[in-house]
């Protein structure tokens, strides 16, 4: 059975860093593209970062700069670095393992505001 446990979300401040992480079982993450996508109240979820099983990554326009995408293959877990929050950024963050299905976390709230 696929498990996807996202970790890391919390309160912050504009201006201020996150990490979430991604921890997986049932599957080899490095083998799928990974993504982590984001759902805000009354808006459609968006993919923010996405890292392919040969490494290549991709941005959300908003996210370029301030957000990177990591993968510890040894550690079957998927990261995702935020720096510079704006309040924009309140969501809940979700991971995502993409192959001949797509599998969901449950999903870590995060919450930028002074």
């Amino acid at each position: 059975q696929v498990q996807l446990v996202e970790s890391g979300g919390g309160l912050v401040q504009p201006g201020g860093s996150l990490r979430l992480s991604c921890a997986g079982s049932g599957i080899i993450f490095s083998t799928y593209t990974m993504g982590w996508y984001r759902q805000a109240p009354g808006k459609h979820r968006e993919l923010v970062a996405s890292i392919t099983s040969d490494g290549n990554v991709n941005y959300v326009d908003s996210a370029k700069g301030r957000f990177g995408i990591s993968r510890d293959s040894a550690k079957n877990t998927v990261y995702l670095q935020m720096n510079s929050l704006k309040p924009d950024d309140t969501a809940v963050y979700y991971c995502s393992a993409i192959g001949w299905r797509q599998w969901w976390g449950q999903g870590t709230q995060v919450t930028v505001s002074s």
